[in-house]
């Protein structure tokens, strides 16, 4: 899984946000955060800011984890991705109007199809990507259903 997916959702929209250059130095740590609401942060090697996106952006995103979308009704509650030294955590948060049992088990097939191998492990769907990426997707109950928190520690 690549940090490239967060990188397209940003990218069109750095022409009209708050942008400061700065020397990289051969700094090539990268992180990007965002919040429900919509508010982004971004440190590159080249330049450090922040953008407002429609929050409904975050709500709405098509978000691809392998070929396997989102269940239907999940919402994005914030994201940060992180990269130093050829590693990449990416750490996001969701809710979903299902139960847990069902949003695990949602992603355990959806996974399955695609070829992804994944488990569950308590309240966690656990796999390893097609990259060889190792990912967690925890899934507690949450005051609308589900509550879940995605984390996948990347290699490139």
């Amino acid at each position: 899984m690549s940090r490239s997916v967060i990188f397209l959702l940003v990218l069109p929209f750095l022409a009209g946000c708050n942008v400061h250059s700065k020397n990289s130095g051969g700094d090539e740590n990268v992180s990007l955060s965002a919040d429900q609401n919509g508010q982004v942060a971004f440190n590159f090697p080249f330049a450090k800011g922040s953008i407002k996106l429609p929050a409904s952006m975050m709500h709405n995103g098509e978000i691809d984890l392998d070929g396997v979308k989102m269940p239907a009704g999940t919402s994005t509650t914030g994201f940060h991705m992180n990269s130093v030294n050829h590693r990449t955590v990416i750490e996001m948060g969701f809710t979903n109007p299902q139960t847990p049992d069902r949003v695990r088990s949602y992603f355990l097939d959806a996974f399955s199809k695609q070829g992804v191998t994944a488990k569950i492990e308590g309240n966690a769907v656990t796999g390893t990507s097609k990259d060889g990426s190792p990912f967690t997707i925890a899934v507690t109950p949450g005051p609308s259903g589900s509550e879940g928190h995605i984390l996948i520690h990347s290699k490139h």
